[in-house]
């Protein structure tokens, strides 16, 4: 019997997007990207990844042959002027405006941009400023 060996450290271990227009994807996401400096971790034909997030073509054999609905994912910023290249470097690469930059009042020092990418998910680059906080000082209200 085969024994898997877990490893534990982050919550989550990988996302996969499955997107109806794979070079649309990657214009928008490898603009993003280089606006969060973060690199390119591979590509394939219809497939390519940036850290823990896997983007396909419905094509793919990944992708079980269906479309991932709407998501919201929220990418780290270092600071306020990444969180505005991010949304700049988004628009330009054909993302929609869902939330200019600015302070949210999620909690203290929470400075962030939305957009809406190629597919209709909510993407967004937060800057958690220099405001401290524990996890349980925060209130959230949905």
């Amino acid at each position: 019997m085969e024994v898997n060996e877990i490893h534990r450290g982050r919550l989550i271990d990988h996302i996969q997007l499955v997107v109806r227009d794979l070079e649309a994807s990657k214009k928008f996401y490898f603009s993003v990207f280089e606006a969060l400096q973060v690199p390119l971790g591979g590509q394939g034909e219809d497939y390519f990844w940036i850290d823990e997030l896997f983007i396909s073509s419905k094509e793919s054999r990944a992708s079980a042959g269906a479309l991932t609905g709407r998501t919201h994912l929220a990418f780290q910023a270092k600071d306020e002027n990444m969180v505005k290249a991010f949304y700049e470097a988004a628009l330009k690469a054909g993302g929609k405006d869902n939330g200019a930059p600015g302070n949210r009042p999620y909690h203290p020092g929470y400075y962030a941009a939305f957009v809406i990418d190629p597919d209709g998910n909510n993407i967004e680059a937060v800057f958690h400023g220099p405001a401290k906080r524990s996890a349980d000082s925060v209130k959230l209200t949905w």
